[in-house]
């Protein structure tokens, strides 16, 4: 059967045209000599392996026909034009190989200046100024023309950016390269990438060759930095329909960056970790290195998780989407994908789990431990204490059972009293852990008498019932948003898994971490020393938007996993937009009625929107508001989607692993972010801790927006908002 390959499109495909294409492709990968095709050469052009096909009266198909030494032949589709405009393209462009670096590239004749020149940016509306930095150009930097072209880069386009300083332009300009590759290798140049580096990100190796068999040409469609544009499509109908209707949102099911397949197609020795911003794809590798390791070993266990059931929802519909013939496991142990919460994970095993364990972690009690905590248990055990206020709060309590009673097994009084409390801050003496440990009974004996534990505590029995056991229900475990995860959760994962090779792979980004405490892998027998790589090109976001975005961030110390400070430096996009809009609205009524604005104004024609609020019940009250603005939206709780053509309201917790076209963040005032009665009620010495996080929630919701973001508050803005040096919008 002949092979499709996806490149670079020469036009957009409608709707009213998506159908016959669709309709073309799939008679073509089943049989090119069909009747009605029509494939056919074109006199006079470039490439000699162009060819046309008949979609319909009006439109033509522009492929390039590869047959290299195999039985069935490549189609390279470039895409659909009527009629005249296709065979006029036909005639223009080329595949062909990258003489410096064996990458295969589309070409276009007679390219002219105007059409290559980087194109001025659209004039936006007064917004407030987000200051970027000015860096030297690249000319002032001793950078040459030869540097680049060898690399592989158009000798014309290194010359034109040499001199460029500003980063809208430079993007621009990017955007303008004849290669994907390109652009974003100038990028990455330009942002302090060592050359050698940009070598090993993209594959380039010395070629230097001439010579275009076909069978040369199939080898440099499939070069890690030609798969950016160039995409090898399985021989299915459903596969076929899927890429047919792929929008921006999902180009990840197809195209993948050479930084990111080396992180998907990489075997290591042991656990792994893969670091990176918002909208930098790590879950995009988590995806596609679930699916790699499927292909490989059918029979394999393969666990893909993370730390809330709406986020697995979200991997299992990607990863059905990424590719439907994948093996889903319905249960954990079973071979193929199994995809869930780590929640769910935890019950699953605690179903099995015997009185021995429970007793370990928890000291004698009922084996019923099924029942769930209900909300307040803390407060009511804390009830009566003499501690203070700040020390009886079911935060710190909740926190010092989670990460120091729990992992460490501790069933006793004198237990208690002797163990270290790395990383909890509030030093306790031997009096006031004493007091602690009398809540901690309190609420284990209520918690036994109903037959409850909280989640922490199922996944410390779960954890415990493994390791005595020795039953493993995976051969590799993928976690996505791990900075989240608890001390007994990851004791859970590392459980659930034996040592050895591509045991772990966790994906993570520190400065979201918007759940519990800092916690170090180390500590839970995971190491990843030695194996802990970082993503840092934003594909989500434009620059502007990324770098409001990383401004939230600035001025605090955020660590990750493995205990070492990390840094937003080197992150970037590879795309350009307006600026943040920042309105400061003079009361409530004037902030829902400008919020209502935006909906009404954007329609359905710009892709998803999302309104993020900090609290459910602001979330519950915005529909109903809005609505007498004329606006609708539909509020998106835990378990809720939003409805087809209407925008989204959800909490800003809810919006993570979530993207929207436009984002308005709404209410984020100096009186509602932070949240002065959270942190009021922490100790002292959590109170930084707890507004870090509060800082990576906003992070977090103003990183969903792809292309506009929104930001309105009435009074004073957030102190957690960047300070622009420009005063807010009216």
């Amino acid at each position: 059967m002949p092979q499709i390959v996806f490149g670079p499109q020469l036009g957009d495909v409608d709707g009213s045209t998506q159908k016959a294409v669709y309709a073309f492709l799939a008679k073509l990968q089943k049989d090119d000599t069909a009747p009605g095709l029509h494939i056919e050469p074109i006199n006079n052009c470039i490439d000699p392996r162009v060819r046309t096909g008949r979609v319909n009266d009006f439109y033509r198909a522009v492929m390039v026909k590869v047959q290299g030494s195999g039985a069935e032949a490549h189609y390279v589709y470039l895409g659909t034009l009527p009629h005249d405009d296709a065979i006029e393209q036909a005639r223009k462009v080329k595949v062909s190989i990258n003489p410096r670096n064996g990458i295969a590239e589309l070409i276009k004749a007679d390219q002219d200046a105007e059409a290559a020149a980087p194109k001025p940016p659209t004039p936006q509306p007064a917004t407030t100024e987000v200051v970027s930095t000015v860096e030297k150009s690249l000319r002032e930097r001793e950078f040459t023309v030869d540097m680049f072209t060898d690399l592989g880069i158009d000798a014309d386009f290194a010359e034109g950016v040499l001199d460029i300083t500003d980063s809208s332009e430079l993007l621009d300009y990017a955007a303008t390269a004849s290669a994907k590759w390109q652009g974003e290798a100038l990028l990455d140049i330009y942002t302090g990438k060592p050359l050698s580096d940009v070598r090993d990100a993209y594959s380039i190796r010395d070629t230097k060759t001439d010579d275009e068999s076909d069978d040369d040409l199939l080898e440099a469609l499939k070069h890690p930095a030609a798969q950016m544009e160039f995409a090898f499509i399985n021989g299915d109908d459903d596969s076929l329909r899927d890429i047919l209707e792929k929008n921006d949102f999902h180009a990840w099911r197809v195209y993948l960056h050479p930084e990111q397949r080396m992180f998907v197609d990489k075997r290591y020795n042991s656990s792994a970790r893969l670091s990176g911003g918002a909208g930098t794809g790590k879950t995009v590798v988590l995806l596609h290195r679930a699916r790699a390791l499927a292909k490989a070993n059918p029979s394999a266990r393969i666990v893909l998780t993370t730390f809330n059931r709406t986020l697995a929802d979200g991997l299992r519909d990607q990863l059905k989407v990424l590719d439907r013939d994948l093996p889903i496991a319905n249960a954990l142990g079973e071979p193929g994908i199994y995809v869930g919460g780590v929640d769910a994970i935890a019950h699953r095993v605690l179903t099995m789990a015997d009185s021995a364990a429970v007793t370990s972690v928890l000291g004698p009690r009922g084996a019923d431990v099924l029942g769930v905590v209900g909300d307040g248990e803390w407060a009511n055990a804390a009830a009566g204490s003499d501690l203070s206020a700040e020390l009886r709060s079911p935060g710190f309590l909740a926190a010092e059972y989670g990460m120091i009673v729990l992992p460490n097994r501790i069933t006793s009084r004198e237990q208690y009293l002797k163990v270290r409390r790395p990383g909890r801050g509030v030093a306790l003496d031997r009096g006031k852990r004493g007091q602690v440990w009398d809540i901690i009974e309190a609420y284990r004996s209520t918690a036994a008498a109903n037959g409850a534990t909280d989640w922490d505590e199922r996944a410390a029995i779960a954890a415990t019932y493994l390791d005595t056991t020795g039953l493993r229900f995976a051969d590799h475990i993928l976690v996505d948003e791990a900075q989240d995860l608890s001390p007994t959760r990851l004791m859970l994962l590392r459980a659930l898994v034996a040592p050895g090779p591509n045991d772990l792979f966790l994906a993570e980004d520190s400065h979201q971490r918007i759940y519990g405490n800092q916690v170090a892998l180390k500590r839970f027998g995971i190491n990843i020393v030695g194996r802990s790589k970082r993503l840092t090109l934003n594909y989500r976001t434009t620059d502007q938007n990324l770098r409001y975005a990383l401004g939230i961030l600035s001025g605090e110390q955020f660590v990750d996993l493995n205990e070492e400070a990390v840094s937003s430096d080197g992150y970037r996009s590879a795309r350009s937009g307006p600026k943040p809009f920042v309105v400061q609205c003079e009361s409530l009524s004037a902030l829902y009625e400008r919020a209502a604005g935006f909906v009404k104004e954007w329609g359905d024609a710009v892709g998803p929107v999302g309104l993020l609020v900090s609290t459910r019940n602001e979330g519950e009250r915005l529909p109903r508001v809005l609505a007498e603005y004329g606006a609708e939206v539909r509020f998106v709780d835990r378990d809720g989607q939003a409805a087809s053509g209407k925008a989204a309201v959800m909490t800003m917790h809810r919006s993570k692993g979530m993207e929207f076209s436009r984002v308005i963040l709404v209410g984020v005032g100096r009186d509602s972010l932070p949240s002065e009665y959270r942190l009021k009620s922490l100790p002292e010495a959590e109170r930084a801790d707890a507004l870090r996080r509060e800082r990576s929630l906003l992070y977090v919701a103003a990183t969903r927006a792809r292309d506009v973001l929104v930001v309105l508050h009435t009074g004073a803005p957030s102190e957690l908002l960047p300070d622009t040096g420009a005063p807010s919008v009216g």
